[in-house]
């Protein structure tokens, strides 16, 4: 397999007055094209963090942060800017539509804010609602879609731009446990359909075992990562 992701001893700091504060320390890690990483810790931990500088959100303050070779800490902030449009689609724990528009509208906006025009953008956007089972629900606003819905939207967006990573953040968090499990199944499909590399941030036992392999962060450093096919994973904890 081909390393898409690869840290190397990463670490973010903060200042407040004299105290020098590490979120992250030395962390290095690698992760495979079209891989399925699930990341862990407590709040607090540096989880948040590690996500944050994967996706580019955030840059490390030392060591390295390499996407399909691109090493992050060395590009302005408009390359980086482009850089995230065209290669990480992100899903967030609170789904954020906007209200106003259908879910068409939603997810042709990514395609539009990365130079496509507005009917290549919309035809984009049916494209990956279609994927993700909504052709029915394109008119919709968010309002009119049950959570369940609006996470696929979510989904959708995040693929409009065919990206190499997606970034999802409690993904499930916000669903019943049916509709949990429906969006556990669409990541895992799209992950081996399309070869694109998924990295979570949960606590959803369930979207653990969809997972290759999980990455637990305590104390802004990796404290274990194991391959899901060496644990017993239950719904409410693991051994």
């Amino acid at each position: 397999m081909t390393t898409l992701v690869h840290i190397d001893r990463a670490s973010r700091i903060y200042h407040a007055g004299d105290q020098t504060i590490y979120a992250i320390r030395e962390v290095s890690l690698d992760v495979m094209k079209g891989e399925y990483v699930s990341i862990m810790g407590p709040s607090g931990s540096g989880k948040s963090t590690l996500f944050n500088l994967i996706g580019g959100l955030d840059i490390c303050s030392e060591g390295m942060v390499e996407i399909g070779g691109v090493n992050l800490r060395t590009l302005s902030d408009g390359e980086l800017a482009y850089f995230r449009g065209r290669h990480i689609g992100y899903i967030f724990q609170s789904y954020n539509l906007v209200p106003s528009m259908t879910a068409l509208k939603n997810v042709s906006l990514p395609a539009l804010l990365a130079g496509s025009s507005p009917e290549e953008a919309e035809e984009k956007a049916i494209g990956a609602l279609t994927r993700v089972g909504l052709e029915q629900r394109l008119h919709h606003r968010p309002d009119q879609l049950s959570g369940g819905q609006q996470q696929r939207v979510a989904i959708a967006r995040a693929l409009v731009n065919v990206p190499t990573i997606i970034l999802a953040d409690e993904p499930t968090a916000n669903l019943d446990f049916k509709t949990g499990d429906e969006i556990i199944a669409l990541l895992q499909q799209l992950s081996r359909e399309l070869g694109v590399t998924v990295i979570t941030a949960t606590h959803d036992h369930k979207m653990l075992k969809a997972s290759d392999r999980i990455v637990w962060i305590k104390g802004g450093q990796i404290e274990k990562i194991e391959a899901v096919a060496n644990l017993h994973i239950q719904v409410g904890g693991l051994e």
